[in-house]
C-alpha cells in the first residue's frame, strides 16, 4: 500500500484517507508519497476523463475502496462542468490549450475541489471520525470560491476561506461574498496571499488543543497542501496526452512540454507526480509573472522571498512563499525529512535557502522556468486573440507567452501544452485592456463583462453572469494576526 509520509519529520506514515483529513501536519509538513504508482498511458488510452479519474484516483489514494473512489467521481463529475469532456485540449495555432474552467466557478481549482469534499466526508467514515471538519483555506483568487462550492452544505464539514483584501478581480471577489450555503464563510484579510497562507498554517500547529476538543473539532485544508487536492489534478495530464494520441496530433509514447501557470506549484507539481507515473512528458515549464521567485529559484538554486510583492493582473500567482515546492525538495533531497526541514526553517528564519548542487541538477533535469511582465501579458491576450480567435485570461496568457520565451532560448520544439487557468471572464476588465490600455471601462464587474462580451463575440459563463445582483453575505475584514481569534469566534457561527 502507498503511504504518506511527513516531509519535515521521519514519522509514522499515514494511509490516504488519514492523510487528507489532516490536510497539513502538525509541524506545518506536507504529506506526501515515496514512491509513486505505474501507469502506463497505453493502458488506459481508452478511457475518458470520468474512468481515467476513477483508475488514477484509485492507484494514488490506497485505503480507499475502488467503490468508494467510483463514486465519489461520478458524483464529483456528473452534470457540474459545462464541458462532458470536463477538461478539453483545444488547439490553438501550434499549441494545445487544456481548458480548465468549464465547472461551477470556471477556474481549475474546479477540477480538485469538486472530489475532495466527497474523498474527505468518505474519508470521515473510514476512519470512524466523530468530530466536526472545520476546512480552513487560503486564496489568492480562485481556491476560495472553489472551496466554498464544493463543501457547501456538505454534513458534518464548515468551510471558511480567508483572501486578500486587495489584488483579486471583483468577480473572484463576488464569487466568494455572495456564495450562499449555511456552512461557509468567507474573510477578507489585510495582507496578500502569503500572509493569508502564512496565517492558516500557523493555525493548524497553534490552535489550542482544548478548543478543538470541547467544540469536538478537527482541522483540514482544500489547499493543494492537502494530497487530496493534487491528485485529482494529475488526471488532465493524462487526459490531455491520451486526447493528442486519439487525434493523431503526437503518438503514443512521444515526449510533450506543458507549460503551467504557477503560484503556489500545486498544478505544476501534479505534472511532475504524472512523469513520475509514467506519463511522456518532457519539460515542465514553471510560468511565472513579476513575482518570479521560482524563476530565480530554478536559475539559481536560491529560493529568496525576500523582495518586492507585486500586485499583477495575474493575481493567483501572486504568491512569494510556493508551498508545493516542498514536496519537490523531499524528493530532491531522497526523501530526508531533516534536509527538507532545515531549508523551510531556513525560509522561515531567514528568508531564503540554498539546495545542494546535485539537488538542483536533479530538478533541472525535469523542471525548466521563465517569467513574464505585465505588458506582455497585456499583449498576449490581444496578439491570441487576433491571431487565433482564442481568447485566455491574464494566468493562461503568461503560460503561452511564456512558452514562446522557452523556445525562443532553448529552440526546442516538442509538442507544447499549456494549462489555462480560468475563463478570461473573471478579470473583464484586464483582458479589455488588453485591447486598448487607453480605454476607458464602466466601473462595474457586470458592465465590464457585458462589454467583453460585445467587443469579443465570446459569451461569459453562467456561474458569472448569474452572480450579477446577489445579496453581499460576508463583509468581514482581520488582520494576519487576528485570523485565529477570527476562526475560534466564528466556528460556532457555521
Amino acid at each position: 500500500m502507498n503511504l504518506f509520509y511527513n516531509t519535515r519529520q521521519d514519522d509514522e506514515p499515514l494511509d490516504a484517507p488519514q492523510a487528507i483529513l489532516r490536510g497539513l501536519a502538525p509541524n506545518k509538513g506536507l504529506y506526501t508519497l515515496k514512491q509513486m504508482p505505474k501507469i502506463n498511458p497505453e493502458s488506459v488510452s481508452g478511457l475518458g476523463f470520468i474512468d481515467l479519474s476513477k483508475k488514477i484516483l484509485s492507484s494514488y489514494l490506497a485505503g480507499f475502496s475502488t467503490e468508494i473512489i467510483e463514486r465519489c467521481v461520478d458524483e464529483a463529475y456528473s452534470n457540474r462542468f459545462d464541458s462532458t469532456d470536463i477538461a478539453p485540449a483545444v488547439e490553438v495555432g501550434n499549441r494545445v490549450v487544456v481548458e480548465l474552467f468549464h465547472g461551477p466557478t470556471a477556474a481549475f481549482k474546479d477540477i480538485a475541489l469538486s472530489i475532495l469534499p466527497r474523498l474527505m466526508s468518505e474519508a470521515a467514515k473510514l476512519t470512524d471520525l466523530d468530530k466536526n471538519i472545520v476546512i480552513l483555506t487560503a486564496t489568492s483568487g480562485d481556491t476560495g470560491s472553489s472551496a466554498m462550492k464544493g463543501f457547501c452544505n456538505v454534513p458534518g464539514i464548515r468551510c471558511l476561506a480567508f483572501f486578500p483584501d486587495k489584488g483579486i478581480s471583483p468577480i473572484q471577489r463576488a464569487q466568494m461574498t455572495t456564495m450562499e450555503g449555511d456552512n461557509i464563510l468567507s474573510c477578507a484579510i489585510k495582507g496578500n496571499f502569503d500572509d493569508a497562507q502564512s496565517g492558516v498554517k500557523q493555525i493548524f500547529s497553534e490552535i489550542p488543543e482544548e478548543f478543538l476538543t470541547k467544540n469536538n473539532l478537527i482541522l483540514s485544508s482544500a489547499n493543494s497542501i492537502n494530497f487530496g487536492r493534487l491528485a485529482p489534478q494529475i488526471v488532465y495530464y493524462y487526459s490531455s496526452y491520451l486526447q493528442m494520441v486519439r487525434e493523431r496530433k503526437i503518438k503514443m509514447g512521444d515526449k510533450v512540454n506543458y507549460v503551467v501557470p504557477t503560484g503556489n506549484f500545486g498544478d505544476i507539481l501534479a505534472g511532475f507526480l504524472a512523469k513520475l507515473s509514467g506519463l511522456p512528458i518532457g519539460r515542465l515549464i514553471c510560468a511565472s509573472n513579476s513575482n518570479n521567485v521560482l524563476f530565480d529559484f530554478f536559475q539559481t538554486g536560491t529560493y529568496d522571498r525576500n523582495r518586492k510583492f507585486n500586485v499583477t493582473i495575474s493575481p493567483s500567482m501572486d504568491i512569494l512563499i510556493s508551498s508545493n515546492l516542498e514536496r519537490l525538495l523531499f524528493w530532491a533531497a531522497d526523501c530526508n525529512s531533516d534536509s527538507v526541514r532545515k531549508y523551510l526553517d531556513d525560509l522561515q528564519n531567514l528568508g531564503k535557502f540554498s539546495l545542494k548542487e546535485e539537488e538542483l541538477v536533479k530538478i533541472r533535469s525535469t523542471f525548466s522556468a521563465e517569467w513574464v511582465s505585465e505588458n506582455q501579458t497585456y499583449k498576449t491576450i490581444a496578439q491570441v486573440f487576433r491571431g487565433h480567435g482564442y481568447l485566455m485570461d491574464p494566468h493562461t496568457a503568461v503560460a503561452w507567452k511564456a512558452g514562446e520565451l522557452y523556445q525562443r532560448h532553448t529552440a526546442d520544439n516538442s509538442p507544447m501544452v499549456v494549462l489555462s487557468t480560468a475563463s478570461p471572464f473573471k478579470f473583464p476588465s484586464s483582458v479589455l485592456k488588453s485591447f486598448d490600455r487607453t480605454a476607458i471601462l464602466p466601473d462595474s464587474a457586470q458592465a465590464q463583462v457585458m462589454m467583453l462580451q460585445s467587443v469579443t463575440g465570446k459569451k461569459a459563463p453562467l456561474c458569472i453572469g448569474s452572480l450579477f445582483g446577489k445579496q453581499v453575505r460576508f463583509q468581514d475584514l482581520v488582520k494576519p494576526d487576528e485570523m485565529m481569534a477570527y476562526v475560534m469566534d466564528k466556528e460556532k457561527t457555521l
